[in-house]
């Protein structure tokens, strides 16, 4: 492998230099291979409603989505509707959902959410992005991931690792979310955009770390203009590899 760090700067200039088809035609060959890699990848959350999704993603900002899962199933046990976040006693709403962090201003966004939605929609959570980034604690990431998950409609959802990997792949420039959700959706087809999501971000937490990716150990090395960032010899590289895909994705690179 070590002559292939060697073509690391070699393989940067030219994926500089390539094309918009160039551009589109790699990061399908990606997405395909994303497909092969995660074939059951999902949203990470556990919910039962939209409701319950829309607050699990609330409490998932800054908390990984292990922490969440052992908060919510007391918490939407005890609050199952709209109206019961709009009723809550603070006190108690802050000390359940105490372990995701920052709970006084998710507590807040959580009240709010709730009388919004009794005031708004009936208690109802909608289904168009545009009524759901209105609503407190809302941004356009949350409202994506309920789009795709509770109503089926397709969304790309922008977070940190999305974000952190189409940039390493050089399939945007682009720091804003709203632009990095524009540029990658003329790559991919909108029908696919749910899974991409799910499937980069699944990558990005098993693989593609931030500090140390497993570069050696990734399916997609052949197409990435990072590759190189971390360790290319392989077996220093799988040590890095996370996750119950481990063994699959190994096996992926070894056959490749």
């Amino acid at each position: 492998m070590s002559s292939a760090a060697g073509q690391a700067p070699r393989k940067r200039r030219a994926f500089a230099e390539e094309s918009q088809l160039s551009l589109v035609r790699r990061a399908r060959r990606m997405k395909r291979c994303l497909d092969e890699a995660y074939p059951n990848a999902h949203c990470e959350l556990d919910f039962g409603t939209p409701l319950d999704l829309l607050v699990a993603v609330i409490l998932s900002a800054q908390c990984t989505d292990e922490r969440v899962n052992a908060v919510t199933p007391t918490l939407f046990a005890r609050y199952p509707a709209a109206a019961d976040y709009a009723g809550a006693d603070r006190a108690e709403l802050e000390e359940l959902i105490r372990p995701t962090g920052f709970y006084r201003n998710k507590a807040s966004s959580l009240m709010g959410l709730g009388a919004a939605l009794v005031e708004r929609h009936d208690g109802e959570v909608p289904g168009t992005l545009e009524e759901l980034v209105k609503l407190p604690g809302v941004g356009r990431k949350t409202a994506n991931v309920v789009l795709g998950e509770a109503f089926g409609v397709p969304g790309i959802t922008v977070d940190t690792h999305f974000g952190r990997l189409v940039r390493r792949w050089n399939w945007t420039r682009e720091e804003d979310p709203v632009k990095v959700e524009h540029e990658v959706g003329q790559l991919i087809p909108r029908k696919e955009w749910t899974m991409l999501s799910h499937r980069v971000i699944f990558h990005g937490r098993r693989v593609c770390h931030a500090r140390k990716p497993a570069c050696g150990a990734c399916p997609l090395a052949r197409d990435c203009p990072s590759f190189g960032a971390g360790p290319t010899e392989f077996e220093a590289a799988a040590k890095l590899v996370k996750g119950p895909e481990r063994e699959h994705l190994l096996t992926m690179v070894k056959s490749s």
